[in-house]
């Protein structure tokens, strides 16, 4: 089990039902193969994640064409591995897609097990359903469960928080509790098609781990002028989050991350109300959360092949 480095300051919070505990800030593993951060920056960077007190560490397979990952792996070697707690994602809907990326990731990390693997890009109506299908991608996490290569399920998806409703509603149609859901959580969120308001409540019902991502969207938030990044970070720590994934892409943004986890204070109702204040006019379109009203961020969408095969009693039927 991942444990805080010796005198962080960075705060460690409860995931889910499960009796872990991680870093409040966790570091998101995209920005790690950019084209602009070098391989040495990115083993600088988790390095020095690990070395502030940051244990949870993002990843997936799709990110950068797996070099996310294979950059992660390396910097994970030699005693680091024990350190964090390693979470990636597939995007494969069947159980023989989802079993092949899920077996590519732990050759890419560097590892014999996860210690939480999510389905990816829950964007659509029809993916629970793939999923939990007879043949489908959780069948293959279930099983690789057993087998010790993860140790917790989760799934993520940034379009609908009606979608991610459904996919709890299957989830429990099936007898399945996932240990965590990941979705955008931010100071735009707050006022359109909102996670914060419809999902987490579910969540914490339900006892599973909230994990918020897109604080800023990219960067794409702070364009609107509403907000600094300080107070996107403490935001949506202030939500009922057991981790807030933000992306990195220098030591001076790893530094601002972890500055915002060691002076986060549970903000007041006036602090609370000012900074919605602020953003809700910006927010109302959905202008500055283009993942949601658009597809842009939709990878599965543009690659439909990483989903794997349609099930083959209804491809039957269709063809009939």
């Amino acid at each position: 089990m991942a444990k805080a480095t010796s005198g962080s300051d960075v705060p460690y919070r409860e995931l889910g039902s499960t009796g872990e505990r991680v870093s409040c800030i966790g570091l998101g593993g995209w920005h790690l193969g950019l084209k602009k951060v070098d391989e040495s920056l990115s083993q600088r960077i988790i390095h020095g994640a690990i070395g502030g007190g940051i244990n949870f560490m993002d990843n997936s397979w799709d990110y950068n064409d797996g070099l996310s990952e294979r950059r992660m792996g390396k910097a994970l070697k030699n005693g680091h591995r024990s350190k964090v707690f390693l979470m990636s994602k597939i995007d494969g809907r069947s159980k023989k897609e989802a079993k092949r990326q899920l077996d590519e990731s732990l050759r890419r990390l560097r590892t014999d097990h996860l210690d939480l693997i999510q389905h990816h890009e829950i964007l659509r109506y029809e993916d629970p359903h793939r999923i939990f299908g007879e043949d489908g991608a959780n069948a293959a996490l279930i099983e690789a469960r057993q087998a010790g290569k993860v140790r917790y399920i989760g799934f993520t998806g940034h379009k609908d928080p009606h979608i991610h409703l459904y996919m709890l509603e299957v989830a429990r149609q099936n007898g399945f509790h996932f240990d965590t859901a990941q979705m955008p959580l931010n100071v735009m969120d707050a006022h359109f098609r909102s996670f914060g308001k419809l999902v987490v409540p579910q969540l914490i019902k339900q006892k599973i781990g909230v994990l918020g991502m897109k604080p800023m969207a990219n960067g794409i938030i702070l364009r609107s002028k509403t907000a600094k990044p300080i107070e996107c970070l403490h935001y949506a720590l202030n939500l009922p989050t057991s981790v807030v994934i933000t992306g990195v892409d220098s030591m001076k943004i790893l530094a601002q991350a972890l500055e915002a986890a060691r002076t986060f204070r549970p903000l007041s109702r006036s602090q609370l109300a000012s900074l919605l204040g602020k953003t809700e006019k910006a927010a109302s379109r959905g202008e500055f959360e283009p993942f949601k009203i658009s597809s842009l961020f939709d990878s599965t969408a543009e690659n439909p092949d990483w989903l794997g095969e349609e099930p083959k009693r209804l491809q039957a039927l269709v063809e009939q």
